[in-house]
């Protein structure tokens, strides 16, 4: 949302100040200059990247309008799946959970928690290292190389957009002066017409540099940008469950697991040890009821 709000606020005032000096808004319409300029950084795209960078670019251009998905909330509602999760492999022992892993779609653990399995890529991660452990034999140094190496390649992933936006933005204003160059042209086999004719042609000729520069800097750019923010989102939430796992696994008690998870959690996003506490300590009783009823 607040994407939008940049936006409009960046186009608003170019546009506001444009018509405090009396310019001529028709002006700036200039249908060639755009076809030339945005098709051509679309085919550098295309050319630039395989179908699927092209699917992701697409799905981070509409979280950007939607938003990141990791707030507060989604946190807690995550050290609320870990406190649960903790809780049962101790009790049980993590072969139980086996199964669980293999089809989390099917697993009671999981549908206790609509909002993290609500994220694909974070059950991926947490139910492929859980089964590594499952197997035993692997030991917790191993373990967080696993773990870092995975995340190594989801980061890399999630900044395919950036890189590919990145690159586009970056020749806009060279596909600028390319719309601006032909347009000169245009105007050069029309000298010895009207002047007002020429006008319009060389004006139509500097609004393909204007618009390569603006598409560049007031809106591919700023939205890379934003993409990027929110890998580095993701690696952050990711980094919050690897603690929490290497914690667990190292035999720490649940609460200082959970402690774990927590300070992994960025300060603007990060519950307090109360809050962590009193939320888990809820999950914590809703098993015991659902197995008395």
């Amino acid at each position: 949302m607040f994407a939008i709000i940049g936006l409009v606020v960046v186009f608003g005032c170019i546009l506001g100040g444009y018509l405090i000096e009396k310019g001529n808004i028709l002006v700036l319409l200039q249908p060639a200059e755009l076809l030339i300029i945005g098709g051509s950084a679309l085919g550098t795209v295309l050319t630039a990247n395989p179908p699927v960078v092209l699917k992701k670019i697409v799905a981070s251009m509409l979280l950007v309008i939607k938003g990141s998905r990791y707030t507060a909330g989604f946190y807690l509602d995550t050290l609320k799946f870990l406190s649960d999760f903790f809780t049962t492999a101790r009790k049980n022992g993590i072969a139980s959970l086996e199964t669980d892993f293999d089809e989390p779609e099917k697993s009671v653990l999981f549908k206790r928690h609509p909002a993290f399995t609500s994220n694909k890529f974070a059950m991926d991660f947490f139910c492929d290292t859980l089964r590594t452990v499952s197997t035993g034999g692997v030991g917790t140094h191993e373990l967080d190389q696993i773990m870092e190496t995975d995340l190594e390649v989801l980061d890399k992933q999630c900044r395919l957009p950036v890189n590919a936006l990145s690159t586009m933005a970056d020749s806009l204003p060279g596909l600028g002066i390319v719309a601006a160059v032909l347009g000169i042209v245009i105007t050069m086999g029309a000298l010895g017409g009207p002047p007002e004719e020429i006008g319009k042609k060389v004006a139509g000729a500097l609004v393909g540099t204007f618009l390569g520069i603006l598409l560049c800097y007031g809106l591919f750019g700023p939205i890379a940008a934003n993409i990027g923010r929110m890998a580095d989102a993701e690696a952050e939430y990711f980094q919050c469950l690897r603690m929490g796992i290497l914690a667990f696994m190292q035999g720490a008690p649940n609460i200082l697991a959970l402690e774990a998870a927590r300070r992994a959690i960025p300060h603007h996003l990060r519950p307090t040890f109360q809050e962590m506490d009193k939320s888990c300590r809820k999950v914590g009783a809703a098993p015991a009821q659902e197995a008395a009823a």
